[in-house]
């Protein structure tokens, strides 16, 4: 009992000794009032009834609490200084200046207008924004029950009686008043508040309804109350890592120690000190508050582990739903992981996929149990990121059946990852070639195959907002999954064009030997554009119709067999292709994917078919087509030199810029 009587003692010591006497300067420095940061207000204090009444302007009698700055520091209290500006008195709320119309000691209000509404003139509103939210500060003597009102910009007429034209005072179209509390219903569409203050509640009309704006401004101009209060209020800064409470007068370190101490001291201060004024306080500490602290104090401990655990566990739990939800639909961005995260999703990159140039591919495994091929970009690729800003900035923002999806992304410092869907059947390329231990697919399913290729390359043509160039289709960037559906993927060399944009200036040709279109080099047969991808798939297609490789076409000896050239001299001739053992219907199939492949490859790119015309000729029956004209090896004209960046073997002819204009499609 002794204890806490002198705990008590000492805070009355303490709350006395730091009351403040206004050594600041200005109002900006209230809170600097001891070392223990406690700000309170004494009405008792002697000092101040010793102090003579102060004016300016019309403002006489101004006595404790309030003060006038040029008062003497040890008159009235720091929070209630006021200003004699070219004798004018002011208050200072918010960062606004308001002037001071009256004050009454009595019922304990200062009446405040804004000095930005004249009497005279209507038209005159508020400088300053204010609202009681300006006066919700714990550190704040003020506190405002006065009546709001809110300027409204609406687009359309409004027609509700709660909303006052401020019309033909103002001269805004479309502004309006609303006097008192509103909800978000009464909001009209249309209308957005710009601009709130407040007016006394001695001009409150039961409803609002049918007043002009003019009786707005006049309530307006005569200010509004605010009330002070000078009963004790003890405010603690503390910061941000620390336990804080109203009434008590300490910080304490943001810990379980710390928490338990601040709890105790609350215990103490609002329970066992009344209690201890009327001689209850034994009793109580014996037979509640000692009992309750012991369970209390050991078995916190306990309850806290079991909350964590539940914690982790939900927290868990709500990652894999939220990535499960942001997977199953469509619209959503990739997800950004740590590098952590991708340690964790590859098992610290045990199972690897695949390598290349551009890095090394893992397996990996997300929370949710999906299956995911994450890329890590390799140096080569990061030389100056533009691989990995072009594919997250392309894939990133496609949701299509037939292009891979991109589930997220990892971006710390020099590592740059791509995770992507894991595609249970690898690359299209170990299908096509022979190759030891692969399954051949049959000419059915290579057929959808390529159906689907050719509708996710034009999707990226023209399914979105923005033309997508891929400029880099060959076998090994379509992936197969379970079903052997077709992605479209890799898009490190893709690029983004508006859909009417016309000039395209390129430092390089992008692509990889054997499926680069013509026009990437030869400068004269052509503008770039999309039918660039077009003349990379018709060379696919030829190689999934044939089942192999088709030679360069821009090979040194012309001796050397040119299978889209043979092919086109077979159909010319009314001769079937030597495809082995294959029944009539794939001999069908097999010719309109040829056919096919043959308008694809043309060397002008104006010869070529879009992807929408290739899709309907694929859908088509292919005794109908027609024969293109015999694709050539190489352009009459004489080849330009220019800058090839191949893909695979990374070769520059030159440094010469090409400029290059996007057809229209056709």
């Amino acid at each position: 009992m002794a204890i806490s009587e002198i705990s008590f003692t000492l805070f009355l010591v303490i709350s006395l000794l730091s009351s403040e006497t206004c050594n600041a300067k200005d109002r900006h420095n209230v809170h600097n009032t001891s070392a223990l940061g406690v700000y309170s207000v004494n009405p008792l204090r002697e000092d101040n009834h010793k102090c003579a009444s102060s004016s300016c302007g019309n403002i006489h009698n101004i006595s404790y609490p309030f003060r006038l700055n040029s008062s003497p520091k040890r008159c009235g209290h720091c929070s209630f200084t006021l200003f004699c500006e070219n004798n004018v008195t002011v208050l200072h709320i918010s960062y606004g200046k308001y002037l001071v119309q009256s004050i009454n000691y009595r019922n304990k209000t200062i009446r405040v207008v804004d000095p930005g509404l004249h009497k005279n003139n209507c038209s005159s509103i508020p400088r300053y924004p204010l609202s009681e939210s300006n006066f919700r500060y714990s550190d704040s003597p003020y506190f405002s029950s006065s009546t709001l009102v809110m300027f409204f910009k609406c687009t359309n007429p409004v027609n509700s009686s709660l909303y006052v034209p401020t019309a033909p005072c103002i001269n805004t179209s479309g502004g309006y008043a609303m006097v008192g509390n509103t909800t978000a219903a009464d909001l009209e569409d249309g209308c957005g508040i710009i601009w709130m203050t407040m007016m006394s509640t001695l001009f409150n009309y039961e409803n609002y309804a049918n007043i002009s704006y003019q009786y707005i401004h006049n309530a307006l101009v005569y200010g509004f109350e605010l009330q002070y209060t000078l009963s004790p209020v003890i405010y603690v800064n503390c910061g941000r890592d620390q336990w804080s409470a109203v009434g008590v007068i300490k910080c304490y370190p943001h810990s379980f120690p710390g928490f338990f101490r601040l709890l105790l001291e609350l215990i103490q201060d609002y329970v066992l000190r009344p209690l201890y004024r009327f001689d209850f306080g034994w009793l109580l500490e014996v037979f509640i508050v000692i009992p309750f602290m012991v369970r209390f104090i050991f078995g916190a401990p306990f309850v806290i582990a079991l909350l964590i655990y539940k914690w982790r566990r939900r927290h868990l739990s709500m990652y894999s739903t939220i990535e499960e939800f942001l997977q199953s639909e469509k619209n959503f961005m990739p997800i950004r992981y740590s590098y952590s995260d991708v340690k964790k999703m590859t098992s610290k990159f045990t199972e690897k996929l695949g390598e290349g140039g551009y890095g090394s591919v893992f397996k990996g495994k997300l929370h949710s149990g999906r299956f995911v091929a994450i890329k890590i970009l390799g140096n080569k690729s990061k030389a100056n990121g533009q691989d990995f800003i072009s594919e997250v900035a392309t894939i990133g923002r496609i949701h299509h059946v037939n292009v891979v999806q991109l589930v997220g992304y990892c971006v710390e410092g020099s590592k740059h990852g791509l995770v992507y869907d894991f595609m249970h059947n690898g690359s299209l390329d170990k299908y096509i070639y022979s190759k030891d231990g692969s399954v051949p697919l049959s000419c059915e399913k290579m057929y959808e195959i390529a159906l689907g290729v050719a509708r996710g390359i034009e999707y990226l043509h023209q399914g979105c907002d923005m033309q997508i160039l891929h400029f880099d289709i060959k076998p090994h960037n379509i992936l197969l999954d379970e079903n052997f559906v077709p992605k479209v993927s890799d898009f490190g060399l893709a690029k983004l064009y508006p859909t009417d944009n016309s000039i395209v200036t390129l430092t390089a040709a992008r692509g990889t030997m054997g499926y680069i279109a013509p026009e990437l080099f030869y400068k004269n047969i052509g503008g770039v554009s999309y039918k660039a991808d077009v003349y990379s798939f018709g060379m696919l297609l030829m190689e999934m119709a044939s089942k192999r490789k088709n030679l360069n076409a821009f090979a040194e000896h012309s001796s050397q067999i040119y299978f889209p050239t043979w092919v086109y001299d077979q159909y010319s001739d009314g001769k079937e292709l030597e495809m082995g053992d294959v029944a009539e219907g794939e001999k069908k199939i097999i010719k309109k994917m040829v056919i096919t492949a043959l308008w694809c490859i043309q060397m002008k790119p104006s010869d070529r078919p879009s992807m929408k015309k290739v899709i309907e000729m694929l859908e088509g029956d292919a005794e109908s087509q027609q024969m293109p004209p015999k694709p050539l090896l190489f352009p009459q004209q004489e080849m330009h030199a220019g800058t090839i960046q191949d893909n695979d073997q990374n070769q520059a002819c030159s440094n010469r810029e090409l400029t290059m204009t996007l057809s229209a499609r056709s």
